[in-house]
């Protein structure tokens, strides 16, 4: 992990033309990555600019999704490299990726083996336009409100502390919108107290 993360960080003082996505005649994007991936773990072993392809091709292929099915756009685009990038570190769902509220949460799914459902998104019998534990083992935590994510994030390091899982990592996602609560406030009070292993990601778009 530690490889991978000092690369992005390389990455992220790079200067390279912004990768283009082509469309095919019916419209839908050309995803030749993104058509590799099943699960998170088979892009653990892209070069950074192969996952920054990679995000290229999420973010054409989540516009196209939501153009069809109504949904979430800005939340879900705002989140398109992050994503890419924390699954590309973190070995979810060994390690706990949550996100507060969940409506950010379409190129999660693209990328955790619900693609190919992914145009049922918010329509009966389909997929949540949230987070939902019994769609994926990816999904530790449904919310569909905000600013929980930490006080969540908070109770699955402790389990980890309490079954011994030292080396497992938490990872809690929350916007600068959600941050504004009290419940966030006093989850990180709490973690802060417990000196607990929990990641907190301040998405402030």
């Amino acid at each position: 992990m530690k490889e991978l993360t000092e690369r992005l960080g390389e990455a992220n003082t790079a200067k390279r033309a912004a990768p283009v996505v082509g469309v095919t005649p019916a419209g839908r994007p050309l995803t030749p990555l993104l058509d590799r991936v099943r699960v998170p773990s088979d892009l653990r072993n892209f070069s950074i600019e192969q996952l920054e392809q990679l995000a290229a091709e999420l973010r054409a292929e989540t516009v196209h999704v939501v153009s069809t099915t109504g949904g979430h756009l800005g939340a879900s685009l705002g989140v398109v490299e992050l994503t890419v990038a924390l699954h590309a570190v973190f070995e979810t769902p060994v390690d706990k990726l949550i996100w507060d509220v969940g409506h950010q949460a379409y190129p999660h799914k693209i990328l955790t083996g619900r693609r190919d459902r992914i145009r049922t998104l918010r329509q009966a019998g389909g997929l949540s336009g949230f987070t939902r534990r019994s769609e994926s083992d990816y999904d530790p935590f449904g919310a569909a409100h905000s600013s929980t994510s930490i006080s969540a994030g908070l109770g699955f390091a402790v389990a980890n502390e309490l079954n011994g899982h030292k080396d497992r990592h938490v990872v809690a996602v929350i916007g600068d919108g959600a941050m504004s609560a009290g419940m966030a406030y006093e989850a990180m009070n709490n973690a802060g107290a417990r000196k607990s292993r929990l990641i907190v990601v301040l998405n402030d778009n």
